[in-house]
């Protein structure tokens, strides 16, 4: 195919296959035209089946990863890990909605750095919606802190988001390395949402009258959960210590709890397949295709030239802002597996902050992530109204200041360590 045919079309594929995702008609999974998308430009010629394998080759051990917390999150929630941090949440808020606030914002952050940011929209959200109810509070200000945090608390850890574990292949970093030098920038973003959150939402946090309610039986704290997540923590940074893939220790942790549950008849070998949601799965791999159809065909070189170079507070603050801008305009997975190879040459720093960019900038717009728009269908689910000027009102003040704060504290990371 010639170059403007297939620039057309490997554009046409990708904008087709973003819109299906974020629209989902028939409730049909993001993989049912993902799947055919690249198929198409492999036979058209808009990827060479060469590129096409070499990128399904490089994302298929960060796949593995991400189907391992998947499962390792999925039961988790099995053992009662989120019944029991919703019965905490009651108990040390007492019906105060700031309290409350700040119990998500923790909970939250937490869950997803550890669990991925899947398991704070999918098992946290409708938590939050029931402690919220339990405690007589307004569920606006808490349930919008779990999709901004999903994203801005998705820079601890390379198994925190689908995007750390691509940029944390590219970096060359260590696990630890990774860790210590995203943990100030992690900090500071989830401070800045903080502050905005109390000011943006100051009239529902004081506004709510709560009420006196029974909360029942608390669930007892699950223990063995606690302890194979730690474990499995503990797993990567040992296994990165050693030069192994930390998702053998991923899969560990995932197959001993799964294990369980099928051991007490909480589980059967097919739900924990589906629990690592493989159509989902086939839909990243697709979508790498796609992407790199597109890349292939044109956009790597115009991004070449719009994209800083060097490892200056300048420099860092330019690329995080242009990362942040494609993943609202394509979605911040294609945006990382555009960046990444472009940002690489200019070392752990220049991906970090292209990390920066794809993680905190999707909460701007539903479009920003695929975690955004799970949320949103979570939140209709429950008649809670998510108005879009309100979403990006909250965006627009949260996004530019979180992501300023993050790159500064990163370029101040880069020379202290």
């Amino acid at each position: 195919m010639n170059t403007p045919l297939a620039e057309a079309l490997s554009a046409l594929l990708l904008v087709a296959v973003l819109a299906w995702a974020v629209v989902r008609p028939f409730g049909w999974t993001e993989a049912v035209l993902a799947v055919p998308a690249a198929g198409v430009a492999i036979l058209t010629g808009a990827i060479s089946l060469d590129h096409a394998r070499d990128e399904v080759a490089r994302l298929g051990p960060v796949v593995g990863f991400l189907a391992a917390v998947l499962v390792l999150a999925h039961f988790c929630d099995v053992e009662g890990l989120f019944r029991a941090c919703g019965a905490w949440m009651a108990r040390w808020s007492r019906g105060r909605p700031v309290r409350l606030l700040t119990a998500v914002f923790a909970l939250a952050s937490v869950i997803t750095a550890v669990l991925s940011l899947d398991a704070t929209i999918v098992l946290l959200t409708p938590v939050v919606f029931a402690t919220a109810a339990r405690s007589g509070v307004r569920p606006k200000p808490h349930v919008y802190a779990c999709t901004h945090l999903s994203n801005t608390a998705s820079l601890l850890l390379p198994v925190s988001n689908l995007t750390n574990l691509l940029a944390f292949a590219a970096s060359g970093l260590s696990f630890t390395r990774f860790a210590a030098l995203m943990a100030l920038p992690w900090l500071g973003a989830i401070g800045v949402e903080y502050v905005v959150f109390r000011r943006f939402f100051a009239r529902d946090l004081s506004a709510a009258a709560p009420t006196s309610r029974d909360t029942g039986e608390e669930p007892p704290l699950p223990l063995f959960a606690l302890v194979t997540v730690g474990c499995t923590l503990a797993g990567f940074v040992v296994a990165s210590a050693f030069g192994v893939d930390p998702a053998w220790a991923a899969a560990a942790g995932a197959l001993v709890l799964a294990g369980r549950a099928v051991v007490r008849r909480q589980a059967t070998p097919l739900s924990v397949v589906r629990a690592a949601a493989p159509p989902f799965l086939a839909f990243v791999l697709a979508l790498g295709v796609v992407v790199r159809a597109v890349v292939d065909n044109g956009l790597s070189d115009a991004l070449e030239h719009l994209l800083p170079s060097g490892s200056g507070l300048p420099a860092l603050l330019g690329i995080a802002a242009l990362a942040a801008v494609l993943a609202n305009l394509i979605n911040n997975l294609p945006a990382v597996l555009v960046l990444l190879p472009l940002a690489a040459p200019g070392g752990a720093g220049a991906v970090l902050a292209v990390l920066l960019g794809v993680n905190i900038g999707p909460n701007l717009t539903y479009a920003g992530s695929l975690a955004t728009l799970l949320w949103r269908r979570i939140v209709h689910q429950h008649d809670e109204g998510v108005g879009l000027g309100e979403f990006t009102r909250l965006g627009l003040i949260a996004v530019p200041s979180a992501l300023a704060v993050s790159v500064v504290a990163l370029w101040g990371a880069l020379h202290i360590l």
